[in-house]
């Protein structure tokens, strides 16, 4: 059942992304990277809107009569409030790359492992939800599709940042490398998050009567 797959698909989603927040606080304990920072913020707010979308499918698909204007104005608070988190979160972050000073960023490795496990486990999360949405569209799990493949393509910079922040932690190189990869970050929050706001109040707009 579509539905029950589905469902499963985005309990799991919550399940292993759960952890990756929380590594990462840890992480910034004895690492001062921004892109680690950026990359905790970012998946924090990744996370709320994984179980916002979880709890609205919950809700939408077990109605014993599907209500449509019930399922618009749920996916619109849900959006909302996602989008404006991320544009925070993304407003945040620019201050924080642009104005850190400190060069010495510590132990990076634990965001390193958390993003290179984020770019296997994304990737399959971004594959699974374009094969059910095919199967049967929906719009939850369509946008589910597109967010984890921005999250793919984002674990794949912020692994790279890392990467070379690990290997050369004192070298200038590596600070604009860190800057650059805080930067990207910030940078696809902001998108995102205009881009869902936008989005839902063009709807709202077409849907709305003249």
């Amino acid at each position: 059942m579509q539905y029950r797959s589905g469902e499963r698909t985005l309990r799991t989603a919550v399940i292993l992304s759960s952890p990756g927040p929380l590594v990462l606080g840890i992480g910034l304990i004895v690492g001062r990277s921004s892109t680690q920072l950026a990359d905790f913020i970012r998946r924090s707010a990744e996370l709320l809107a994984i179980i916002v979308s979880w709890i609205v499918f919950r809700l939408v698909h077990n109605a014993e009569q599907p209500d449509a204007a019930r399922r618009k104005h749920l996916e619109s608070i849900a959006n909302t409030s996602v989008g404006a988190a991320m544009c925070l979160s993304g407003g945040a972050l620019v201050l924080v790359a642009l104005f850190s000073s400190n060069t010495e960023k510590g132990n990076v490795v634990p965001g390193l492992i958390i993003a290179v496990l984020g770019v296997i486990t994304n990737a399959w999360f971004w594959l699974r939800y374009r094969q059910l949405d095919r199967t049967k569209p929906d719009a939850i799990l369509a946008v589910q599709s597109r967010l984890y493949r921005a999250k793919t393509l984002v674990d794949l910079c912020v692994a790279s940042a890392l990467l070379v922040v690990a290997l050369a932690p004192g070298s200038p190189g590596a600070w604009y490398v860190d800057l650059v990869g805080s930067l990207v970050v910030s940078v696809y929050l902001l998108i995102n998050g205009v881009t869902t706001i936008r989005t839902k109040a063009l709807k709202i707009s077409r849907s709305s009567p003249s």
